[in-house]
């Protein structure tokens, strides 16, 4: 079951949201009444990331998105 959140209490009490989020906890926030987003963590959405390049394997630490960008 979703729990429903005010954009206001959202605001406020934001760094209590982060952690409740990052113990598996998801939110639906909304505004006058009506949803405006949901929040959940990123392991609810197991799946929703792919990584495609590995930058750092080019050069350790990764490299500048304007040198990638002029070898394009």
């Amino acid at each position: 079951m979703e729990n429903i959140l005010g954009l206001k209490e959202l605001r406020e009490n934001m760094e209590t949201y982060i952690s409740q989020v990052r113990k598996g906890k998801s939110f639906i926030v909304v505004r006058r009444s009506r949803p405006l987003f949901k929040i959940s963590s990123l392991d609810d959405e197991s799946g929703l990331w792919e990584q495609v390049v590995d930058f750092t394997k080019i050069k350790r630490g990764g490299i500048l998105i304007k040198d990638l960008l002029s070898r394009l």
